[in-house]
């Protein structure tokens, strides 16, 4: 598989694209003669490359003006749509970055903010994000939940970081926009088929630093007087580092830092890409690249929303659109090109439906409540006080599969929802319907696992994507891993080399059997 380092890759792409204009470009005191020769250019940016490391660890004392120009605004989310102000500087379009990444959700704006948290000024990031209302986000139709309670390591790792992380979210963060991290735990549930490979990874996850407890039927009604356990045979408690939190804001600091670091958020949407034939490379593994000659991506066309298009250049790109990745992967031949380019990146949308309910009945479940989910994967948590509470179910792919309609099956709750609440918990029996509304979420149709790490074609292609449902609570992880891979050409914390594209290729797929919802 083709790799360089990760270093050179930014250099030479940067003396590549050094005649391009926009403000990610360096600029003053060079001359015409300069901007020709490309050794003389590899050298001017390798300098301004070592200004920049210097800068950032011997900083200068912000000026008032700098102070001003990256103010954090407060941004607010509504389950309508509301536009979200764009955080990072008023500039202009930029034509050409060091890192361009496709999708300003909760993955694709926790790698601009681990990145430009590492570098600063030193790297040019910046973010497409198609949707700025975040109306078909899978955050729309996230619960925000925390959990360890997954079978595979990564996964587990990943959500004990996500647990440290939101922990300190003031060091991180600041206070402007709380997380409200409720530590309730998590509370899954299994029948007969399902409680062997429960009390697995039960223990895995224990041994990995989470920390939980397996319940008998007998153990789980003592514990949890508004539980009926019909049907079930097993049940796992997350005793701590579990819980709940608030997804928006979540998303909204991780957008509101990175910009106040400089990344650039541009509203609007990656139509194609544009590449560049680059005789000199070959790809190990892959003959089609010596038959045929290696393209290589260099552009991203990006349609604004009034609807003229621009180019973007770059060093390096992140694919990390969400239910959308599959579409993007395709622009870039993904899926419909020769050799390694035959297999897709296997990513469909699915849809989740979502359900504010309240009920006044005094056997209700109180403010103990974990998030419950149960064997037939409907799931239900408090929501505030007052006999709130936020409950869902993800569709049946069979009956609605790809959807990209939003609007809100008004049978969907009492036929699908209800009955099995109804039997789980018998006090929402007279529960009712207080909001509801509908969302897409990614979903990895090969594994059920998301998808980390560059792509083995393309030298400068990162993939982060397909999490089938739990990527909010792993975009923490996600983000700093990628960037990881970005800045120092390898993972340095928790190593998720199982789960790049790679085993597409080799067809060994990573099965996550843990339905844990975020």
């Amino acid at each position: 598989m083709l790799r360089y380092r990760h270093a050179v890759r930014i250099l030479q792409n940067r003396a590549y694209s050094a005649g391009a204009t926009g403000n990610g470009a360096n600029s003053g005191g060079n001359t015409p003669d300069d901007d020709k020769h490309p050794i003389r250019r590899t050298l001017r940016l390798l300098g301004n490359d070592m200004r920049k490391v210097k800068e950032f660890f011997v900083p200068k004392d912000p000026s008032p003006e700098d102070t001003s120009e990256r103010a954090l605004t407060q941004t607010k989310f509504k389950f309508e749509g509301e536009k979200v102000e764009n955080s990072s500087r008023p500039d202009e379009f930029q034509t050409h970055c060091d890192v361009l990444i496709i999708g300003g959700g909760g993955i694709g704006s926790s790698i601009a903010y681990f990145l430009k948290e590492k570098a600063r000024d030193g790297l040019n990031v910046v973010v497409v994000e198609k949707d700025d209302t975040y109306a078909q986000s899978a955050t729309r139709v996230s619960v925000g939940g925390l959990c360890q309670q997954f079978s595979l390591p990564e996964n587990i790792q990943m959500s004990l970081f996500a647990a440290d992380f939101l922990r300190n979210a003031r060091e991180h963060f600041g206070t402007e926009v709380p997380l409200n991290f409720t530590p309730q735990g998590h509370l899954m549930l299994a029948g007969e088929e399902d409680a062997e490979g429960m009390k697995y990874a039960s223990q895995l996850q224990n041994e990995l630093g989470a920390r939980n407890e397996l319940l008998t039927p007998d153990r789980l009604a003592a514990r949890f007087p508004w539980l009926n356990t019909k049907g079930i045979a097993l049940g796992c408690h997350g005793l701590e580092k579990e819980g709940w939190f608030n997804s928006w804001s979540l998303l909204a600091n991780f957008r509101r830092s990175a910009g106040g670091h400089g990344a650039h958020f541009v509203d609007g949407e990656v139509v194609d890409f544009a590449f560049h034939e680059q005789p000199d490379i070959s790809v190990s593994g892959d003959n089609s690249s010596n038959e045929g000659g290696y393209d290589g991506l260099d552009k991203a066309v990006i349609q604004l929303p009034d609807g003229t298009r621009r180019t973007c250049k770059f060093a390096l790109c992140v694919i990390a659109a969400g239910a959308s990745s599959g579409k993007v992967g395709r622009m870039a031949r993904i899926g419909t090109g020769p050799g390694m380019l035959r297999v897709p990146l296997p990513i469909d949308a699915r849809k989740r439906y979502m359900y504010a309910i309240s009920t006044q009945a005094q056997n209700a479940p109180g403010m103990a409540m974990p998030i419950t989910i149960d064997s037939n994967a409907t799931f239900i948590r408090r929501d505030g006080l007052g006999g709130n509470y936020i409950c869902g179910r993800n569709s049946d792919p069979q009956v609605d599969p790809n959807s990209d309609n939003l609007v809100v099956d008004p049978q969907y709750f009492d036929q699908k929802i209800r009955p099995a609440l109804v039997e789980r918990v018998p006090a929402f029996e007279a529960a009712t319907v207080v909001d509801s509304w509908a969302g897409l979420y990614e979903h990895n149709i090969y594994d059920d696992n998301g998808i980390v790490g560059p792509h083995p074609y393309y030298h400068n292609l990162y993939i982060a994507t397909g999490f089938s449902g739990h990527g909010i609570q792993q975009s923490v992880a996600v983000g700093r891993a990628v960037s990881e891979l970005i800045m120092d050409g390898q993972f340095r914390t928790i190593d998720l080399s199982r789960l790049s594209f790679d085993r597409l290729i080799v067809d060994s797929p990573m099965y996550e059997l843990n339905n844990v919802l975020s």
